[in-house]
């Protein structure tokens, strides 16, 4: 009986790490290369692509209104409100603000338990939210960069696990001043929208690199969902109430 016992778990090892070298093979043979950002702008991402099929999934004709545009030809305006807004640490982090992460595991841990109480569940175990479930915050600009370009927008461990490993390689082969400069250029700003230019052009008639402070802080408040959540025709009061805290504190953090 032992025997078969012992059999049967060498068994379920042998498969176990079978299965991780596989993994880790195919992870190694699918990783971008990284490097080829620094004189390379990418010709699409993964959210546009994902973006297309859900158009074409729906019968519509997808929408990309996407003009590459030099940081320098961006308003520095739009680079404070951005920093401001996404990522206030993004000047002396590594990819990861690890402050920001406890801060969100706890604020999320809270409202767990707070909506647990509610619905009347004793048990605290289930209070306490999974990675996935972190709020905007704990997301630094260059691991938003590494989903964008990347990943699909599916919450699980393995795609955390890829999304950390791309914004180790981004910060360590790539400047700020390159990361931020693709981060405005792919990042979506509505339906169709992608980059900076793209948006000053749709919400203000105008190029980036002539956005105003007040306009800059606008476009800022809409990115974490300009679809829905911060889509200036459905929740214009919300959008704005964005746009006033980042306009404070815009003027505190670095710009590369």
């Amino acid at each position: 009986m032992l025997r078969f016992v012992w059999k049967t778990i060498k068994a379920v090892a042998l498969a176990v790490f079978a299965f991780l070298v596989l993994w880790l093979v195919y992870e190694l043979a699918t990783f971008p290369n990284v490097a080829k950002l620094r004189d390379n702008n990418p010709q699409t991402t993964a959210l546009i692509e994902q973006r297309a099929e859900e158009a074409r999934a729906n019968g519509q004709e997808p929408k990309r209104l996407q003009i590459w545009m030099p940081l320098e030809r961006i308003s520095p305006n739009l680079e404070r409100a951005v920093i401001a807004g996404e990522d206030t640490n993004f000047m002396t982090h590594h990819g990861f603000d690890y402050d920001a992460i406890q801060k969100a595991w706890d604020e999320a841990q809270r409202e767990a338990a707070e909506e647990a109480k509610k619905e009347g569940d004793t048990d605290q175990s289930s209070w306490i939210p999974q990675m996935p479930s972190f709020k905007r915050g704990a997301s630094t600009i260059s691991q938003q960069l590494a989903k964008n370009l990347y990943l699909s927008t599916e919450r699980s461990f393995l795609r955390k696990a890829r999304e950390a490993a791309i914004t180790y390689y981004l910060e360590k082969k790539l400047s700020k001043r390159r990361i931020l400069e693709l981060y405005l250029n792919v990042i979506e700003w509505g339906d169709g929208i992608y980059g900076a230019e793209a948006a000053a052009r749709t919400y203000f008639n105008k190029s980036a690199v002539n956005l105003t402070p007040q306009e800059a802080a606008y476009l800022s408040a809409m990115i974490p969902n300009p679809r829905t959540v911060f889509n200036p025709k459905v929740n214009p009061k919300r959008v704005i109430r964005r746009q006033r805290v980042i306009l404070r504190g815009m003027p505190y953090v670095r710009i590369p």
